[in-house]
């Protein structure tokens, strides 16, 4: 890609990043105004500064595991004017997103430079980190949305979930392919290649990543949708907001303060996995046969 075009993406980028923050403030002055209730699950003080921090939060911290994202949990009373506040700061996400794909795809070189360079457009975001060496931007934690209640809710419950997982399709010769990457000259490759060669080479695999605990919430409308639904679910990792035309917040349970450390759901019985990994190495199970 012509060098013209990469740093095109990227003052693109940097001005969707510009209108997130501002977006951001926007949101926080305008449920400000408002006087309307939050509650922070987390947090002593559900507040303006706990809002800004939740939404501004676009570092990655101290040992945290690249692939997972912090989590802000709340529900937040929302008049018009913050409705509008919201839909547009998720716009200006949905922008970013949009342009960082493009950039991972077409110029991956320049995302070092962007974590690098992003942070320093608006100081204040990184000064609690002053004397701590660079920020880290963490992109996925830029552009995720935030969580809005399309109706006002009767009820929210909120609980832990704690067993997703993602699958990825595999054929013989990829999981073959990821063995290699590794040291196979150790005993426990050598065994796990021996098996993989002992299998027909059509056959399909599944790759499996455990995700990491996540809240759920199970919002319950004061009155049916145009749809006909009367509820829904949702991951909320960002406060939650809610219209609320009489400025008060729908009920609500507290949930445990930590995720359940085991499996709390009943296996499937049409569960498709073989229970024991088949090559542990690179989490790679087989299918059940029909």
């Amino acid at each position: 890609m012509a060098e013209s075009a990469s740093y095109q993406l990227l003052a693109e980028l940097e001005h969707a990043f510009d209108h997130i923050i501002e977006d951001v403030e926007r949101l926080v002055e305008a449920w400000s105004a408002a006087r309307l209730p939050a509650w922070a699950f987390a947090a002593q003080c559900a507040d303006v500064d706990w809002l800004r921090q939740a939404l501004l939060d676009v570092w990655y911290q101290d040992g945290q595991d690249g692939r997972a994202t912090s989590s802000h949990v709340g529900i937040v009373a929302a008049d018009e004017s913050t409705l509008k506040a919201v839909n547009e700061l998720n716009n200006a996400k949905a922008r970013f997103a949009r342009t960082a794909a493009q950039i991972r795809q077409q110029a991956p070189g320049l995302i070092p430079e962007i974590k690098a360079v992003l942070p320093f457009r608006h100081p204040q975001l990184h000064t609690h980190l002053m004397g701590t060496g660079l920020a880290r931007l963490h992109l996925k934690q830029c552009w995720r949305s935030v969580p809005l209640a399309e109706a006002p809710l009767s009820r929210v419950r909120l609980a832990w979930y704690s067993s997703g997982r993602s699958i990825t399709r595999l054929t013989v010769a990829d999981a073959e392919k990821r063995l290699l990457a590794l040291d196979n000259e150790a005993p426990h490759i050598r065994i796990q290649l021996q098996r993989l060669a002992g299998i027909p080479s059509s056959e399909p695999l599944a790759q499996v990543q455990r995700q990491a605990p996540l809240m759920r919430a199970n919002l319950f409308y004061r009155e049916p949708l145009a749809d006909g639904r009367n509820r829904r679910a949702m991951n909320v990792s960002m406060p939650l907001f809610v219209p609320c035309p009489d400025q008060c917040l729908p009920d609500h349970n507290m949930p445990s303060p930590q995720p359940p450390g085991e499996r709390q759901r009943a296996r499937r019985s049409d569960e498709r996995l073989e229970d024991e990994a088949f090559l542990p190495s690179i989490r790679v199970f087989r299918y059940r046969s029909s």
